[in-house]
């Protein structure tokens, strides 16, 4: 439950920021909505890359477990 609970959250709160930072760009530099893609892109990025981390570090945990089992 708490892996889903931490996905979410990698899913959610960048793509979030993202959107905040990227429509404040926006009406500063009056750029509709170039800069808010961008920044939609960037934490995209971001999001994936903890997505991808966290899922490593479960797998890891799934195999270190796997091993007391046998033994």
């Amino acid at each position: 439950m708490r892996t889903m609970g931490v996905t979410s959250a990698w899913i959610v709160g960048p793509v979030l920021i993202g959107l905040m930072i990227g429509k404040w760009l926006d009406q500063r530099y009056s750029s509709d909505p170039w800069l808010m893609i961008i920044s939609l892109a960037f934490f995209f990025l971001i999001s994936m890359f903890g997505i991808v981390k966290n899922a490593l570090k479960e797998f890891k945990k799934i195999e270190e477990e796997a091993k007391k089992d046998k033994e």
